[in-house]
């Protein structure tokens, strides 16, 4: 009896099933396009709402007319919906959706198209840089197929950008280089801004300050003439990066505010609110369509157990087989349900062990700060105080002994913030400078600033400089001291009643570029072939012995991905007793008439025929000295005082033409006074003189109304330019 229900309920089922494909519409292609199309235009006026809701419909019916095409592209609206969203993994959902429709089909201009936009959402919103070039290039190939020059430009824009954004510069150019052959034939007004943005990213990358200016500036013209609000928004947050990594905070500041502006009004709140709830129905109907096409597939298969006796002998059969996995899955359960509490529990034990290792993550970033203030703290004293040594006795001005101490304060200060920094070296953050240099000073540096690690293993160290080099070339100086100074020091350490050598050889010459070769020989110890790769990784110690000491093991580290800043790579010799030679090769630019325009340069007049009067806030009294007599050293008038009270005091009774404020101050910190003496009515420049990073303060720093900011230990010079400005200013 209960058979025969079944048998009745599905006969019922199916005929309901029949009436309703037979009660259905199917629309012509112009009809579908019409949907499409209407979708399209709300998608581009940033009505997602009605975009997701006619898109819904343009699927459903494009579905039942099994219209691939016209599947395709409500797939495509619909996750390019989803991607204005902010709402990327849906978007790439139902890309991938419409790819299977498009892969039925011979249109190669919507393959290209989805490809093009998955290409957009993995570089530019999921950061999968490889993968999303990938989908460029698969994009680039239907392009090609179709000779369609308009669309590889459009890809080849996105692929230069992807390769800008992460700052490979030299792999994105030669598409730069074919948009910029190509623009007047196939750009646009908005294509006019994006090459104008890469333009100015990449002669902001090549330091041509004049080019790139004028490249942000015409962006965001030009945007303004088209009136393209999205366009607008990302021109003003490149020149933002632009200006920020000038140092320019304040335009920068501005522009990012504008971004921001922009932002708010193309993605108002309540847009965004109605779109989602009419994405979920489109999601909710996916799943309907999934679940009938089963239910299709259910009762023709029960109509056809109707009509053949044969296949009801078979369904019976695999009915007893699905009885026996039933009850193999129902015991297989139970020993699942013991192995799901073990793995519970090692998942607690897991989160636990995460959570602990977030929390020491913090409480070594919180040290990594703390430290960095706590070293340069001291370092500024030894600087400030080797410094008032030459000012005060010049007959100290040629002992070798304060030179040496004087560069290894210098190269310790160097040494200290790179080991402090160490991911932004990784992260390609640091760049180099250009400043003239005598080469056979600063290697004859190294070698006395080290005689005294020389002397303890009887060593001695020999220098070989090719005649052929320039005395003066053009590069960072103080890199280079960095690299040759960790790689002696540490051969040093490993040699005893030996030889270090350090030779310098002209290798090529190309244009203004002269390639030279470095090369470390010592006669120590040696490295084993299996050790030689493992040299360089951090906090890695090879032959170490409780008797010695060798360091940290940041040396050889810091040296590699110093060499990479220069485009260069390191070579190891090295035998067991045979010694180790290291070499590599740096390119440095000679230019004569440059290299007198830089020096010429170098002295700055900054004197003034007025009295300054400077207020030092500072509570570190060795600091106090050594700021204060920098300052009277240039007759200004320097007035100290110990914390941010006694400066609110002070300033209420008289006047100063500038403030160096510090930070880091018991009772109330230079943030708090600063802010103090803002709300006192009182302009007076105050420059942030403190022993952080300058990125850690910089935002908080200009929300406090502090106009500048200087690392200790400073630059004397510097200081007083930024003081001349200010009050200049001022």
């Amino acid at each position: 009896m209960y058979q025969i229900r079944v048998i009745f309920w599905l006969f019922l089922t199916l005929n309901s099933f029949n009436n309703l494909f037979a009660q259905t519409k199917l629309y012509t292609k112009k009809e579908l396009t019409k949907l499409t199309n209407q979708a399209s235009q709300y998608l581009n006026e940033a009505n997602f709402e009605k975009s997701l809701k006619i898109s819904k419909s343009a699927l459903h019916k494009a579905i039942v007319a099994n219209d691939s095409s016209s599947t395709t592209i409500s797939y495509i609206t619909i996750a390019a919906n989803y991607a204005e969203l902010a709402e990327f993994d849906k978007a790439i959902f139902f890309y991938n959706r419409g790819l299977l429709y498009a892969n039925k089909t011979h249109n190669d201009t919507l393959k290209n198209r989805i490809f093009n936009n998955l290409g957009n959402i993995y570089c530019f919103e999921k950061k999968q840089y490889l993968k999303g070039i990938n989908f460029y290039e698969n994009a680039l190939k239907y392009s090609s197929k179709i000779a369609d020059t308009s669309q590889i430009f459009m890809i080849k824009l996105n692929i230069a950008w992807a390769y800008f954004d992460v700052g490979h510069f030299e792999k994105g150019y030669p598409n730069l280089e074919f948009i910029n052959r190509n623009n007047l034939k196939y750009g646009d007004k908005s294509t006019e801004v994006a090459i104008s943005m890469l333009n100015g990213m990449y002669y902001a990358h090549h330091g041509n300050d004049k080019k790139a200016t004028t490249y942000f500036l015409n962006a965001i013209k030009s945007v303004n003439e088209t009136n393209e609000k999205s366009d607008l928004s990302f021109a003003h947050l490149e020149y933002s990066k632009y200006l920020l990594s000038k140092g320019d905070y304040k335009k920068a500041y501005e522009n990012l505010s504008k971004y921001n502006e922009i932002t708010e009004v193309l993605y108002n709140k309540d847009k965004l609110k109605k779109a989602n709830v009419a994405g979920i129905n489109v999601e909710l109907d996916e799943y309907k369509r999934e679940i009938d096409k089963f239910e299709s597939e259910k009762e023709a298969q029960i109509q056809i157990v109707q009509k053949s006796k044969t296949i009801v002998f078979l369904f019976m059969i695999i009915s007893f087989v699905m009885l026996l996995l039933l009850y193999t899955l129902f015991k297989n359960n139970n020993f699942r349900k013991k192995l799901n509490a073990e793995l519970s529990k090692t998942n607690r034990q897991l989160t636990l062990a995460k959570e602990k290792a977030e929390e020491a993550s913090v409480l070594k970033s919180q040290f990594v700060s703390t430290i960095s203030h706590e070293l340069r703290t001291p370092l500024y004293g030894v600087v400030g105080i080797t410094n008032m040594l030459l000012d005060e006795h010049k007959e100290l001005a040629n002992s070798p002994h304060l030179s040496s101490l004087k560069f290894s304060a210098r190269y310790l200060l160097s040494l200290v913030n790179d080991i402090l920094q160490i991911n932004k070296i990784e992260d390609n953050r640091m760049i180099l400078e250009n400043l003239t240099f005598n080469i056979s000073d600063e290697i004859n540096m190294v070698k006395n600033a080290l005689s005294f690690l020389a002397k303890n293993n009887n060593n001695s160290i020999v220098v070989k400089i090719d005649p052929k080099i320039p005395e003066y070339l053009i590069g960072d100086k103080l890199r280079l001291s960095q690299i040759i100074m960790n790689l002696v020091s540490n051969a040093l350490k490993f040699t005893t009643n030996g030889k270090v050598t350090i030779s310098l050889n002209l290798e090529k010459k190309e244009d203004k570029s002269y390639f030279i070769k470095f090369k470390i020989q010592d006669n120590g110890i040696g490295i084993a072939l299996d050790d030689q790769e493992k040299i360089f990784d951090k906090f890695v110690q090879i032959g170490r012995k409780e008797t010695d000491y060798q360091g940290t093991g940041l040396g050889l580290s810091i040296v590699k991905q110093l060499l990479g800043l220069f485009n260069s790579t390191i070579l190891i010799q090295s035998a067991i007793g045979e010694g180790t030679t290291f070499k590599f090769v740096i390119a440095f630019e000679y230019n004569p008439e440059k290299t007198i325009e830089i020096i010429n340069n170098i002295q700055v007049d900054i004197t003034s025929p007025q009295t300054i009067n400077v207020l030092v806030v500072e509570d570190n009294h060795i600091n106090q000295l050594v700021t204060k007599k920098t300052i009277e050293k240039n007759n200004y008038k320097c007035s100290v005082v110990d914390n941010g009270y006694a400066a609110l005091e002070i300033l209420d009774k008289e006047y100063f033409d500038v403030i160096l404020m510090d930070i880091n101050m018991p009772l109330i910190n230079g943030f708090e006074t600063t802010r103090k003496i803002r709300l006192m009515g009182i302009k007076t420049p105050i420059v942030a003189l403190t022993a952080f990073d300058k990125a850690e303060i910089t935002e908080e720093a200009l929300s406090a109304g502090i106009n500048d900011i200087i690392i200790k230990p400073f630059d004397s010079v510097k200081l007083f330019s930024i003081i001349t400005i200010l009050i200049s200013k001022n």
